[in-house]
């Protein structure tokens, strides 16, 4: 039988691990660089396996946590990830590095949406608010790690950093083994054709079309927003990076305050005000010429952006019980579509019309976003209490 603080502190480290480890890969790029002597087409190539993996690691682990349970999935990815940082530190040629990163995003993939569907599973009511403090370490993780491995590559050279971050990894596999998680919920065989059904679910589709610009939103924003405020606002690369920070902090503490407010008022509510929300923070970056606007758009938007995944997914958990997992991997799929599509689709137009109007599609994404949303309420409303 588990428990559920037990469960909840086991999904915040997957989270964390995933934190740690996506960011974690930005700082690996210039020690690769320095060993192999790679041209940026290159880091490029890496760059691209990492969310490749991510998104087949969130179509894999939905039918597999529905049929085997959590345990082995965040075990396996855990050991995983490990085995890949450590294939990095001792890497011969590229292609080990290559396959290394595809496996990081493959497991880190795995662990971010099993994380998720282990909440809202274990979550009874207020399924929102439990995802929202679920979110808060994933932050945590990003913004932490940057500082700590600046810190030991003051006193390591890269090789041994690396090292080490492979080793700390592997330090939550103690804990998975240690905790009882919920069973499997289909222990005597999957149900292929009901998990076939969800595809032509409407509801389900819409609900992940929101995340596709929700994702793509996040993606543009971490993407391309030092690049506009290089090029058209006219700030430094180091200034520039540090206002992106400011999205994330927002962003993480949002999110640790969501996990209270949203047990007091209704979801619905709060995802509206949020998607206004980066509407009116993209307004006011669209319309600042100076780096306090932009930075103030950016919080604002950072604020605006914590509600989305938390919430829509714990629908998603309420309304789609028996095969959370599975459901949670459709959406998952769909959002990170999204991220890569958009993404592709404001270099078109950055580089045919100029990087400014980017802003312009994250405001047109918006209003898209609200629209699907009141379509997905009326059905969500017909299932579940809102």
């Amino acid at each position: 039988m588990h428990k559920f603080r037990s469960v909840f502190i086991a999904a915040c480290i997957g989270q964390l691990l995933f934190g740690i480890v996506m960011i974690s890969l930005g700082t690996i790029n210039t020690f690769l660089t320095d060993k192999f002597a790679l041209t940026e087409l290159t880091i490029a190539s890496l760059a691209a396996l990492l969310p490749f993996g991510i998104l087949i690691g969130s179509l894999v682990f939905g039918p597999v946590v529905d049929r085997f349970g959590y345990k082995i999935v965040l075990i396996l990815c855990t050991l995983l990830i490990a085995a890949a940082i450590e294939g990095i530190a001792f890497a011969p040629a590229l292609g080990v590095i290559q396959i290394a990163f595809f496996i990081i995003g493959f497991s880190g993939g795995a662990i971010n949406g099993s994380t998720n569907a282990l909440v809202a599973d274990i979550s009874i009511t207020n399924k929102g608010a439990q995802l929202s403090l679920l979110g808060v370490f994933y932050g945590i993780g990003a913004l932490g790690m940057p500082a700590v491995l600046g810190i030991m590559s003051k006193f390591f050279d890269y090789t041994n950093v690396v090292k080490v971050t492979g080793i700390v990894v592997l330090l939550p596999l103690i804990y998975f083994c240690l905790v009882s998680f919920p069973e499997p919920k289909h222990k005597q065989g999957f149900p292929i054709k009901k998990s076939l059904l969800l595809l032509k679910d409407t509801t389900l589709i819409l609900i992940g079309c929101i995340l596709f610009f929700e994702s793509g939103m996040e993606g543009i924003i971490n993407n391309w927003t030092t690049t506009y405020l290089q090029d058209v606002v006219g700030v430094d690369s180091s200034r520039a990076l540090f206002a992106l920070s400011y999205l994330i902090i927002a962003l993480t503490l949002t999110r640790l305050i969501l996990g209270g407010l949203l047990r007091h008022i209704p979801a619905y509510i709060v995802l509206i005000i949020s998607f206004i929300g980066i509407f009116v923070g993209a307004g006011v970056m669209r319309l600042s010429i100076g780096y306090t606007g932009n930075v103030l758009g950016l919080i604002i938007i950072g604020i605006g952006f914590a509600a989305g995944f938390p919430v829509l997914l714990g629908y998603v958990g309420e309304i789609y019980a028996d095969l959370s997992g599975t459901a949670f991997s459709i959406v998952f799929v769909i959002a990170l579509m999204g991220n890569t599509l958009i993404n592709y689709f404001v270099g078109i137009i950055a580089h045919n019309f100029g990087i400014q109007h980017y802003l312009s599609i994250l405001l047109i994404a918006v209003v898209l976003m609200l629209i699907l949303l009141s379509i997905v309420l009326k059905k969500i409303s017909s299932k579940i209490k809102i």
